[in-house]
């Protein structure tokens, strides 16, 4: 690179991936941002669009509706209703999808399964999520619905977009998450949605297959010539299936795999099953039901007894790893004892045999769910053909499955986390493997985290409460990067009273400290000061000092959030002294740093700058960087306020340069907005500008309104022609 700086030889060779930049000497700081297009940051949440027979007059209907209320420039509401396996969800995602291209703004799509043991799901956790598909960082996402809905509607009034919401209960788990603007919104449900008609819902009721199109369904199942040739039996079958596409389906599944089979056979069978079913009085769905016990009489021991397993799984779709630990098979060992397990069943053959039969949906990256009808089918099969100790069992073997997973992403997120030995069932636990890093860790718990909370909420039903308090516990790292504060406080007032049950003091500590920070996080500051009061009672009382000390930190914090600076700086001052006693230097580290934050913001800057030197040296020598990088930026801060600038300049640099890499956004503006500040008072306008911009950026991006607000009138003055008030103006 030397031969370059002295202006000889600029050259780029090999395979370049994305943006390049070539450049000689460069004074001061480059910042190359490769941000994705509009495309990719757009979401495209519909599933995949199935096959669809015969609904052209209702397609019509629903794009007359569309077409009516774009002319008068409203919104379009329309709701499918029907029984269940009528194809609801097919129409609606044929529709949803040839619309792409007028409404590019992006599609939102969720299940609010009306029809789930556990109960329809809360409008609010729904809104959580489409802010953060429409780009609201978590920290960002307002609490309770109201507001959550006012910030959505004010989201999607100027955006072009479809929402399907599936499966919805009521009408008024509805109208909370009808978005703004003159968008689509599709709603799919077995009740007629006539509670709806006052926000202009135009009603659809979908009726069963005429036979014609059900015959038709049932040939492009099987595929084969046995249709055409039986044509008779064709109509007799899809007229046992009472025309429901998904009984069709079904039924037709089981005969492809069987070629040689004639029609007749699957006819005698299920005229058998309707009658045992009509007789039980079953209301409804009873065509797609006599399909369904049909399918599972003809499936493989193993797939079968792997179907009415997964019917104890708590969510509504699951990771192929979840089949080994329903089946007992043998586990990697990483995440606690492994057993014996049944080494002839291999769980991804026999998900591709319930695929194949269409008892699963296959939603892409080694990812299925059932269809409701299904799903409930299998939790009445676990039911009469599995002992309730047995079902015990596999739901134990689920959440240690996804206990021992998740624990190695606790391990991935943050190796220093105080991590207490996990408590696991009789196992075999079979832990999933997510891929290595950070970011692999990250993504997996993101995705699994509606399984993660399932799981929380059913082992305090189930008595497995270690489980309830422990899977909290190992969420915490996640949850202090991804902020996803709902969850956080659920999942641990749910492993608080899980802790407090069981009796384990120490447990019942872990969800305080751990809960309290959540807290913090959201604002409240007196419910997190108490709990980690009480925390600090329980360390007392049962002699831990470190546990003791370890909560004066988190007290101080509060404090120090509140404004009651004195008592901050009390209890940093004594924890910075009692951590190193008790052997947590890193701890120490950080009590130091945040006394020295106080320090500084009181004003005395020689004590907060010996006190920040000390907290970084002691932070380096127990290898966390992240945080000696945040002494680093207070120090910064403090040459700046005495009047140094050259030397904030190479304080705060070097600490940029760890904060980007680990992407801490709060921590990397801070370091920013004091950049801009050394800029502005060296006269170095445009690039103060720059660093006062992409702060305010990270401010906004991470919910800190009071330095967002700051930075905001820094830019306003240097706008107006303005400079710099003094060397450290804010204090």
């Amino acid at each position: 690179m030397r031969g370059q700086e002295w202006g000889g030889h600029n050259e780029l060779s090999g395979v370049v991936h994305g943006p390049s930049v070539q450049a000689a000497v460069v004074h001061g700081d480059v910042h190359i941002r490769t941000g994705e297009t509009a495309e990719q940051q757009l979401p495209w949440q519909l599933p995949p669009a199935v096959r669809l027979t015969d609904r052209t007059a209702e397609v019509e209907r629903l794009e007359r509706h569309r077409a009516l209320a774009a002319q008068r420039a409203h919104s379009a509401l329309a709701t499918v209703s029907g029984l269940g396996g009528v194809g609801k969800t097919a129409l609606a995602l044929a529709w949803l999808h040839g619309l792409r291209p007028d409404f590019p703004g992006g599609q939102l799509y969720a299940d609010l399964c009306a029809q789930a043991p556990t109960g329809p799901v809360d409008p609010a956790q729904v809104l959580g999520s489409f802010l953060r598909g429409l780009g609201v960082p978590p920290q960002q996402v307002p609490d309770g619905v109201a507001d959550r809905s006012a910030l959505y509607r004010s989201l999607t009034a100027d955006r072009r977009i479809v929402v399907l919401l599936d499966d919805a209960a009521t009408a008024a788990q509805v109208r909370p998450l009808l978005p703004g603007g003159s968008n689509v919104t599709l709603v799919t449900s077995r009740r007629r949605m006539s509670g709806l008609a006052l926000e202009g819902g135009y009603q659809v009721h979908l009726e069963p297959l005429a036979p014609e199109a059900a015959v038709e369904l049932l040939a492009a199942t099987l595929a084969d010539d046995r249709v055409a040739t039986q044509p008779d039996d064709a109509r007799a079958l899809v007229g046992l299936c009472a025309g429901l596409p998904l009984a069709v389906r079904v039924a037709g599944a089981r005969l492809a795999a069987r070629p040689q089979r004639r029609i007749t056979t699957m006819v005698r069978a299920l005229t058998a099953e309707r009658g045992r079913l009509d007789a039980l009085a079953i209301d409804g769905d009873h065509g797609v039901r006599a399909a369904l016990d049909l399918s599972y009489q003809g499936l493989p021991a193993e797939a079968a007894r792997l179907y009415r397993l997964l019917g104890v799984h708590p969510g509504t779709e699951f990771g192929g790893g979840v089949a080994g630990a329903v089946l007992g098979a043998v586990g990697d060992g990483s995440g606690g004892e492994s057993g014996s397990g049944d080494a002839r069943a291999d769980p991804g053959e026999l998900l591709d045999v319930l695929h194949d039969a269409n008892l699963l949906i296959d939603i892409g990256e080694d990812r299925y769910r059932f269809h409701d009808l299904v799903r409930l089918h299998a939790m009445g099969k676990a039911a009469e053909d599995e002992s309730a100790a047995e079902r015990a069992a596999v739901f134990r073997r689920i959440a240690d499955h996804y206990l021992a997973t998740a624990t190695r992403a606790e391990r991935a997120v943050d190796p220093r986390h105080p991590l207490r030995e996990r408590s696991y069932g009789p196992g075999p636990v079979v832990t999933e493997d997510f891929g290595d890093g950070t970011r692999a860790a990250l993504d997996w718990l993101e995705r699994e985290l509606p399984n993660l909370m399932a799981v929380i909420r059913r082992a305090r039903t189930t008595g497995d409460l270690d489980v309830s308090w422990q899977l909290a516990d190992a969420l915490g790292p996640y949850f202090l990067r991804r902020k996803h504060y709902d969850a956080w406080h659920t999942s641990h007032a749910e492993g608080l009273a899980a802790a407090r049950e069981l009796g384990d003091g120490p447990a019942e500590c872990r969800m305080l400290t751990s809960g309290g920070q959540g807290e913090l996080g959201r604002g409240d500051t007196a419910r997190a000061l108490e709990m980690f009061e009480e925390a600090a009672r329980l360390f007392e009382a049962a002699s831990d000092e470190l546990g003791y000390a370890r909560t004066s930190n988190y007290r101080g914090l509060a404090h120090q959030r509140a404004g009651q600076l004195d008592e901050a700086a009390q209890l940093f001052e004594w924890a910075a002294v009692e951590l190193p006693r008790c052997g947590d230097l890193r701890a120490g580290g950080l009590a130091r740093l945040n006394a020295a934050d106080v320090e500084f913001a009181r004003g005395r800057l020689p004590q907060a700058a010996d006190g920040a030197d000390e907290a970084r040296t002691t932070l380096l020598a127990v290898d966390d960087s992240y945080n000696a990088a945040r002494a680093a930026t207070l120090l910064g801060r403090i040459r700046l306020g005495d009047g140094r600038p050259d030397e904030a300049e190479r304080w705060l640099s070097g600490a940029l340069a760890v904060l980007r890499e680990v992407a801490a956004h709060y921590e990397t503006a801070r370091a920013l907005d004091a950049l801009g500040e050394v800029a502005e008072l060296r006269g170095q306008r445009e690039l103060a500008q720059g660093h006062y911009r992409e702060a305010l950026d990270l401010y906004v991006g991470v919910n800190r309104p009071g330095p967002a607000e700051g930075v905001r009138e820094r830019l306003r003055r240097l706008d107006e022609g303005g400079t710099a008030s003094g060397p450290g103006d804010r204090g």
